[in-house]
């Protein structure tokens, strides 16, 4: 049961039917990114379960850089930003992972300490693919995954299957 807050907090969340292609419901998070009081509610769940056990905060581009930055500044941790591919000037690592058509590259400096403990945050866990792809790319640069946040889960896609524990605030 969701407390009143974040039930307030969720319902800013847009839905925008057949975007970025037909069939696709886009969920919207910029009004809530806009709601201080909602924006401070959503990290604060969000990074709660994880308390205490990372140092670093791994956000995967691009709206899980707003969300991972918000995580950090709160849990007084470092942030490193996962890219999509050709966006770091000196990408240290990267992991190639299958999309439904096609395949997509991510890529981080290497700004992770070796054995660092990292909370991985995103915004939306849909087919998994990614969540994955950064936990290797986490390991691949030293660190420990200790915890993966993400502010929703689009139940229906089952990322949860591939991705393993994952905390969410909001499901859909």
């Amino acid at each position: 049961m969701l407390s009143e807050a974040l039930t307030r907090a969720e319902s800013l969340i847009r839905t925008i039917p057949d975007y970025p292609e037909p069939g696709v419901l886009f969920r919207d998070i910029t009004p809530l990114l806009a709601d201080a009081r909602a924006l401070r509610t959503v990290i604060h769940a969000m990074i709660a379960p994880f308390e205490g056990s990372f140092d670093v905060v791994a956000g995967v581009e691009a709206r899980g850089f707003l969300l991972a930055g918000a995580a950090a500044m709160e849990a007084g941790a470092g942030l490193v930003p996962i890219r999509k591919a050709g966006k770091l000037p000196l990408p240290a690592a990267s992991v190639t992972y299958a999309l439904e058509y096609g395949t997509a590259t991510i890529e981080a400096h290497d700004d992770v300490a070796g054995g660092s403990r990292v909370l991985l945050v995103d915004d939306v866990l849909a087919t998994g693919g990614t969540l994955v792809a950064a936990h290797q790319l986490v390991a691949e640069l030293g660190g420990v995954v200790v915890g993966t946040a993400v502010l929703m889960e689009l139940t229906a896609l089952g990322g949860r299957e591939i991705v393993g524990d994952v905390h969410t605030v909001f499901t859909a």
